[in-house]
């Protein structure tokens, strides 16, 4: 037979674990508030093939611990908002969509700021690679759509100062 006291025990350990668990889900799931403290902020463009130009405000990703948080826990981005993610050197680049909530469109960046590709749609919570066609030095994490529907695809340039120096 199990006494009141035990029963108040468990109860009350039942209770704190369940808070704690709660904090835990809230504190994994990432606004724009938590990013802006994560991550600086910049603006750039993109210049379509369709003599058209784009611009979105993003954070940048520019050491390995940025590029490895990227957009995880992120339950909703504005239509205009993105993550720039920064190289240093040229190179063939695979991202993935782990903790990743919204699907993606990824568009992989050479060093002279033009579009070597793009993946559209990218799944959330994926673990499959998604590769660059080329080297590249940056990649631009949008809403899922946002290429097909701007007309964002390989050769159009990408206007932000990284590109600049380059």
């Amino acid at each position: 037979m199990i006494s009141n006291a035990l029963l108040a025990g468990r109860r009350s350990a039942l209770l704190v674990l369940t808070l704690a668990l709660a904090m835990l889900a809230g504190a994994a799931a990432a606004s724009e508030a938590d990013l802006d403290r994560r991550f600086p902020r910049s603006t750039l463009q993109i210049a379509t093939p369709d003599a058209r130009l784009h611009t979105f405000r993003v954070w940048v990703a520019d050491s390995d611990a940025r590029r490895i948080r990227g957009l995880m826990y992120v339950k909703e981005l504005a239509e205009d908002a993105g993550m720039l993610f920064l190289y240093d050197e040229p190179q063939r680049i695979s991202m993935w969509m782990k903790n990743t909530f919204i699907p993606l469109d990824m568009v992989f960046v050479r060093s002279d700021g033009r579009v070597d590709s793009v993946a559209e749609n990218t799944r959330p919570h994926s673990l499959d690679s998604i590769p660059s066609q080329g080297e590249v030095v940056a990649v631009i994490e949008l809403n899922a759509g946002t290429a097909a529907r701007l007309g964002i695809r390989p050769g159009a340039r990408v206007l932000h100062p990284a590109f600049q120096t380059r």
